[in-house]
């Protein structure tokens, strides 16, 4: 059994665990609300455009925005993992990861081998894992956490946009946690380029009525790339949004699993308090026996 220094020096460096747990903990709720209400408040908007743009994809030819609803042969892929900069948010990141990982051993796995599939990540956890393998790895946008709006998102965007219509990729992929509530998130895989016209199922829900003023040409023009842009956003603050939950379930329960910890090591220095006043009281009884015998 440990000695009693021993243990209260545990005790004193889980207790200081906890604090800091907690402190996250909490730090993370509070941040969770603003990102939750973004998301929220995003996402009926974005649902919206990319219903009207998968519509007036159909009729765009290949000219201009067109481009961008060009279905090619795939023969280069980029995958867009979507990550946080900071880890301690449970399997928050390790999912998009093996997410990825799977695509590449799987539906990409020839394409991967020719050397066309490209990792470009979004968020430090990403970039940490995929900047070994040159091949791979086609850099990062890990500073749109600095300062997470649209227009920096927009950027990133618009560089992916260029390579797609240079021919640098003929398919655009997404992998990041879409968020549900704090406790739950899903990973979803998602096609940000070409754009897929409605399938057969939602081809009767369609409006494809549309009247366009000035010009169908002129709408479009500006329609797509925005609609493009947007999908990013949301998944970048569905991801955002999903790290803040995670992160915040991670340390409640790392908070309560200190505590339980906590609970067990008293326990232990309890015993072995009490174990050492019983030999302290046999020394001196044996000792007052030995004197008087």
């Amino acid at each position: 059994m440990a000695n009693l220094k021993e243990v209260r020096i545990r005790i004193t460096s889980v207790n200081s665990t906890q604090q800091i747990t907690k402190a996250m903990k909490m730090v993370s709720a509070a941040k969770l609300r603003r990102a939750q209400d973004a998301i929220q408040q995003m996402r009926p908007y974005a649902s919206k455009l990319k219903e009207i743009l998968e519509n007036v994809a159909e009729s765009v030819d290949a000219s201009g925005s067109g481009v961008f609803a060009q279905v090619r042969p795939v023969h280069k892929v980029l995958i867009v993992p979507v990550t946080s900069n900071r880890g301690l948010a449970g399997a928050f990141n390790a999912n998009v990861i093996r997410t990825v990982n799977r695509l590449i051993s799987g539906k990409y796995q020839d394409i991967a081998k020719s050397g066309n599939l490209k990792v470009l990540s979004i968020g430090k956890k990403a970039s940490d894992f995929y900047s070994k393998n040159k091949n791979l790895y086609a850099g990062n946008h890990n500073s749109v956490y600095a300062s997470l709006n649209f227009n920096t998102v927009s950027v990133v965007a618009e560089g992916i946009m260029q390579e797609f219509a240079a021919g640098g990729y003929d398919q655009v992929i997404v992998v990041y946690n879409q968020f549900k509530n704090a406790a739950v998130q899903y990973v979803i895989t998602e096609q940000l380029l070409p754009i897929t016209p409605p399938t057969k199922q939602n081809a009767s829900k369609a409006v494809n009525d549309y009247i366009f003023e000035p010009n169908q040409a002129a709408i479009v023009l500006d329609l797509i790339p925005k609609s493009i842009k947007t999908q990013l956003y949301k998944a970048v603050l569905d991801s955002h949004a999903s790290e803040h939950g995670a992160r915040m379930t991670a340390m409640s329960k790392a908070t309560d699993n200190a505590g339980e910890l906590i609970k067990a090591l008293k326990l232990q220095y309890n015993k072995a308090r009490q174990a050492a006043i019983t030999n302290e009281i046999l020394e001196i009884v044996a000792g007052a026996e030995a004197l008087n015998g």
